[in-house]
């Protein structure tokens, strides 16, 4: 007989199964294979091993003792991870070449959905004189429907600030939703714009609440540009990252400075949004806080090196949200939705190749995330990329799902070099992508957005720079096509 056959297995138990599971195995297999009964051949080894594992497993002394013989146990997965690559090997060649690789991080197929995070939010609002009227009331009007929706586990706080912050009402998960309707609708515009004050105070109220299992987030609403305090904004972005705290902001109107959104948020994993009519500043809302509390993973982060002289030089998260992101580790990706991915596209930068190398490492780290249905904080997934290295290029098309990205992502690039040119001086560059991106709009049937490029081209022959309007309708007009499909149908274009 074998003395390290898998006891568990004969008895057909996990690991884990109690003294009553084990007993209650061995009657029922005994009774099918006892010699006297069962005609099955083998059946006498069969029933000799049988008792030998419940011989083992029954015994507590014995059981513990051959538990330590076995190798650990190899628990599934808490998430998954799938890579695609743009091209199957690189080339030796002297000179750089570029590969893309598309990233999905995945819960499990059998992951638990629950109830959702309690939420630890703080609303930024912008209470400058350009706020009044219709954009104001739509801000106050959401902001009282999103109290009533609020659930006893949650935590709200709202900060207003012009050129100086004040706090509303503080952080707190024993919600006086009388008093804080009342608060809203005394909210009256008046002076200038300075981010940074109502950003620290933002912060200070979400770090007060913060914790390992909420979805602490702070929400910033603005129209207006702040200036000379853009530094210490993004000191402020920098500690709420570390916190595990993180920035999504709302853009109103044209004047806001995009740049700097997109650079706040991205250092967090959050994203920034831009919203032309006040009406849509509630849709925007409501997305947000129902989409916070309901994710499988929270605080996903890739610590990653690249090898061998290779260079990230741009990424960009595809979902669940769109945004930029940072290209220096470790990179904040946000959260990864309930049953649904996370999907992140890499541009890698390879320097000559020289030699006879066969493979080239191109990065080595981890994902770290935090699992609150699995009661997981900092779980750990490995990250390797690497590629065969060729003398000639191999000729094959990049897979479907990659090459769909790389192409709905092109248009956006596109308009981040006119911007680039333009901001360089040279305007007939920038006409020139710009048209170049018209043209493909016009061909995947986006004719409003693709007018709205003829449209600024017109405005920069004549005035050699973009319109702070044209600028953003373009730019995250084109980031809206990259959302998943069926999404974008139901947006406004303008």
């Amino acid at each position: 007989m074998d003395e390290f056959q898998d006891h568990y297995a004969v008895l057909g138990l996990q690991r884990d199964a109690s003294a009553e599971e084990i007993r209650r195995a061995y009657h029922r297999k005994a009774r099918k294979l006892h010699p006297d009964v069962s005609q099955e051949t083998g059946a006498t080894e069969l029933f000799l091993q049988l008792q030998k594992a419940y011989e083992v497993l029954s015994d507590p002394a014995q059981r513990a003792a051959y538990d330590q013989t076995l190798p650990p146990i190899s628990a599934p997965p808490l998430a998954t991870l799938s890579i695609l690559y743009s091209r199957p090997s690189l080339v030796h060649i002297r000179e750089p070449q570029l590969i893309y690789t598309l990233i999905e991080l995945s819960p499990p197929e059998n992951a638990p959905v629950g109830p959702g995070l309690p939420l630890n939010i703080c609303l930024v609002i912008d209470r400058s004189t350009s706020m009044q009227g219709e954009r104001m009331d739509m801000v106050k009007a959401t902001a009282l429907e999103l109290v009533r929706q609020l659930r006893p586990e949650d935590s709200l706080s709202i900060v207003v600030f012009n050129d100086r912050a004040e706090t509303l009402v503080s952080a707190s998960q024993r919600l006086n939703r009388h008093a804080i309707e009342e608060q809203i609708r005394h909210i009256i515009p008046s002076g200038g714009t300075e981010i940074f004050h109502g950003l620290e105070a933002g912060y200070m109220e979400v770090r007060s609440k913060a914790t390992r299992n909420a979805a602490n987030h702070i929400i910033l609403i603005t129209d207006g540009r702040t200036y000379g305090d853009e530094e210490q904004c993004m000191l402020i972005a920098d500690q709420a990252a570390v916190a595990g705290i993180g920035i999504s902001a709302l853009g109103i109107g044209e004047e806001w400075n995009d740049a700097l959104l997109d650079n706040l948020t991205s250092r967090t994993g959050g994203s920034s949004t831009y919203v032309a009519q006040p009406g849509d500043i509630k849709e925007f809302l409501w997305q947000k806080f129902n989409g916070l509390g309901k994710v499988y993973a929270e605080r996903v982060n890739l610590e990653v090196l690249f090898k061998s002289g290779v260079e990230l030089t741009y990424a960009f998260r595809l979902s669940p949200d769109v945004a930029p992101l940072q290209v220096s580790s470790p990179i904040a990706l946000g959260g990864i939705p309930q049953k649904a991915n996370m999907t992140v596209l890499l541009e890698l930068k390879v320097p000559p190749l020289y030699g006879t190398t066969d493979s080239l490492p191109l990065a080595e780290g981890r994902f770290i995330l935090d699992i609150p249905v699995a009661s997981r904080s900092g779980y750990s997934l490995p990250l390797t990329l690497a590629r065969p290295v060729s003398a000639k290029p191999v000729i094959q098309p990049p897979p479907t799902r990659l090459l769909q990205a790389m192409s709905r992502l092109k248009l956006y690039r596109l308009q981040e070099r006119a911007q680039q040119k333009l901001a360089e001086g040279q305007s007939e560059s920038a006409t020139r992508h710009l048209q170049n991106l018209a043209t493909h709009l016009f061909a995947q049937g986006k004719q409003d957005l693709a007018r709205a490029v003829l449209d600024e081209i017109e405005y920069i022959q004549h005035n050699k720079q973009i319109s702070e309007k044209g600028k953003k309708r373009i730019k995250y007009g084109t980031r809206a096509l990259l959302l998943p499909a069926g999404y974008l149908d139901s947006q406004p274009v303008d």
